[in-house]
């Protein structure tokens, strides 16, 4: 799979295969992360990687999930992540733009995890205190963004919404399939037009 079709059949994952993730893929997907661009170079972001059981259903459990489908798109036990990945801001670093530095290295991981047949989801919305205290965390590391892994156990569907079109609610459909609206194409792209 070429870049851009990664990038166009990428959907967020809320439900996994209990199939584990090799270590040397979570390698590879941090180090990719690590790549990425970052402002002014101050390269300000840490990356924990969560895959141990115990430490799994405790992250878990300091996530929201899927707002518009919440509770049903929460996923089961059984249907959960494998693995984490942690964006963390060191605080003691300078920095730029974090929320670009950290909007980059999520996409470098998202984009990479495709490439061992992996979805991810990523979660803003977490109790950050909580999710402090049971990483112990230092004072100066930051969580900033979750990344969920793991193999996906559904096939969300990219819907075009109609033109004009203001809902961006995703759905389920009567076969519990994740529909997620995109705007078009032609309301979003500006083509510069110089004298017009």
């Amino acid at each position: 799979m070429d870049v851009m079709d990664a990038i166009i059949k990428r959907r967020s994952i809320r439900r996994f295969k209990p199939d584990p993730i090799p270590d040397e893929v979570l390698v590879e997907l941090v180090n990719g992360a690590r790549l990425s661009p970052t402002g002014a170079n101050f390269q300000p972001l840490k990356f924990l990687v969560v895959k141990h059981p115990d430490r799994l259903a405790e992250v878990f459990s300091t996530l929201r999930w899927a707002a518009y489908v919440t509770p049903k798109r929460n996923p089961p036990e059984g249907h959960r992540p494998m693995g984490y990945i942690i964006i963390l801001q060191d605080t003691r670093l300078k920095s730029y733009d974090v929320g670009m530095d950290v909007g980059l290295a999520a996409a470098a991981i998202s984009f990479g995890a495709g490439k061992f047949g992996l979805g991810t989801c990523l979660i803003a919305s977490a109790d950050r205190d909580r999710l402090k205290e049971i990483l112990h965390l230092p004072e100066h590391l930051t969580s900033k963004l979750v990344v969920a892994l793991g193999a996906p156990d559904e096939d969300p569907v990219a819907e075009e919404m109609a033109a004009g079109a203001e809902d961006v609610r995703y759905w389920l459909d009567d076969d519990d399939r994740l529909h997620v609206p995109k705007r078009r194409l032609d309301e979003l792209m500006i083509i510069d037009q110089p004298g017009v």
